[in-house]
């Protein structure tokens, strides 16, 4: 068999389509307009493998219009040219029969790539739908964003992975051919990490190294024999993207653990398996803050000028630039306190609520405001000593509460003294 089981078993139909359905159920936020046909430009952001092609594909289906397929991994602007120049030759202007343009991976289009949609989308030659594992509001550019609606598709769930399987062994010709007995499936749903198309990638290795004197033999599914039989072919299951999450796991976990040799390692793994720069760059970015914050605050400049660095300069000479910043975070000091100081406050927020503002804070634009005393016994810090006034900045009803509790790094002392001569106790600085 030469066509991939995943691709064997790819859902023609809505009914067919597992999951997802906040987006295609019922009361989905997508059902109707499929239904009608009448669908806006759209981005489905969501992780790899959990069905974005197909629906893009599914609604092509459903609305009956023509489908136009783009890779943005081999995909110039000449390419988009082609397709813009078809599709405007098979469907009308603004039309419930659209083309449909769908470009896989649309964050890894450049600027002038994505602006070269821009025309097409804004005059209604095509309906586009753009595929990506990364915040749009990030990878997709202000003016391609704001004419497209954004669709969240969510991570299959275990029962989600386990009904793939069982769809696949009840429809698939090859495997209906075969006594499949699922007697364990832990091992199948961990090692695809959620996605559905790996998943069935090893299911498929396993069932075809399985070997069957007589087409009546039963061929158990077993977390040992999954693990054995995976682990012979490693090779098949180290390439771009199918090990994302675990070696930028691993990455960001060298780092915060302050280990330059490993971070190198797991950036190493990163660059051959042809990770994006910039998604190396920005979870950095992300650490420079959560893991380091004011420890060093010259991480988070180190980061960011790394990530518009690489930004501009792509492989391969972005490695060093990424291996520089890896090496610099990992050994620098290290904090949390930032990270988990706004996560305390929000959980205060989310209990108790709206709490009003202590009227001394209010803003007082109007004349009634100012005679309510809106404003009134604020204290501006720059008409005191050393620029500090003590006063209350918390609602009443959570007075004194402390989020922010600095570590015990040589720059985080400093500001722990800082605050104690501040606020002396009030804190417990």
């Amino acid at each position: 068999m030469t066509i991939p089981l995943a691709e064997r078993i790819r859902p023609k139909t809505l009914s067919d389509y597992i999951s997802q359905s906040h987006l295609v159920g019922e009361n989905g936020s997508l059902t109707q307009q499929i239904e009608k046909g009448i669908i806006p430009s759209l981005i489905l952001w969501g992780p790899p493998g959990t069905g974005k092609t197909t629906l893009a594909q599914i609604m092509a289906q459903e609305s009956k219009r023509p489908f136009y397929e783009l890779s943005a991994i081999n995909s110039g602007v000449k390419d988009i040219r082609d397709v813009i120049e078809k599709a405007k030759q098979s469907g009308g202007l603004f039309t419930a029969k659209n083309p449909i343009l769908f470009i896989d991976e649309i964050h890894r289009f450049s600027k002038s790539q994505q602006d070269s949609l821009l025309a097409a989308v804004e005059k209604g030659w095509i309906t586009l739908i753009g595929a990506t594992t990364e915040n749009p509001s990030f990878e997709v550019i202000p003016a391609l964003l704001s004419r497209c609606q954004v669709y969240v598709l969510n991570a299959f769930t275990k029962e989600d992975l386990e009904n793939i399987l069982h769809r696949a062994i009840a429809i698939d010709d090859h495997l209906k051919t075969k006594n499949i007995s699922l007697i364990e499936t832990e091992a199948l749903l961990r090692l695809s990490g959620g996605d559905g198309r790996k998943l069935l990638n090893i299911f498929e290795l396993v069932i075809n190294a399985t070997d069957t004197s007589t087409s009546s033999a039963i061929i158990e599914i077993t977390n040992e024999k999954v693990m054995q039989l995976v682990q012979k072919n490693t090779v098949l299951y180290d390439k771009t993207g199918e090990q994302h999450y675990d070696i930028v796991s691993a990455f960001i976990k060298s780092i915060r653990g302050s280990d330059p040799n490993g971070a190198v390692y797991w950036l190493a793994r990163m660059i051959e398996g042809g990770e994006d720069v910039k998604f190396i760059a920005r979870r950095m970015l992300i650490l420079s803050s959560e893991d380091i914050g004011n420890a060093n605050p010259t991480a988070f400049i180190m980061a960011n000028n790394a990530f518009q660095a690489v930004s501009t300069i792509g492989y391969p000479e972005s490695r060093i630039i990424l291996s520089q910043c890896a090496i610099y975070l990992a050994t620098s000091a290290k904090s949390n306190a930032s990270y988990m100081a706004i996560g305390k406050a929000q959980q205060v927020v989310k209990q108790t609520g709206d709490l009003p503002v202590p009227i001394h804070l209010r803003n007082a634009p109007t004349k009634l405001m100012k005679e309510l005393g809106y404003g009134e016994e604020y204290k501006y810090s720059h008409d005191f000593a050393n620029n500090f006034a003590e006063q209350e900045f918390l609602p009443r009803e959570i007075s004194e509460t402390t989020f922010f509790e600095p570590g015990e790094n040589a720059r985080e002392k400093e500001i722990r003294q800082f605050l104690k001569n501040r606020w002396k106790n009030k804190y417990g600085y």
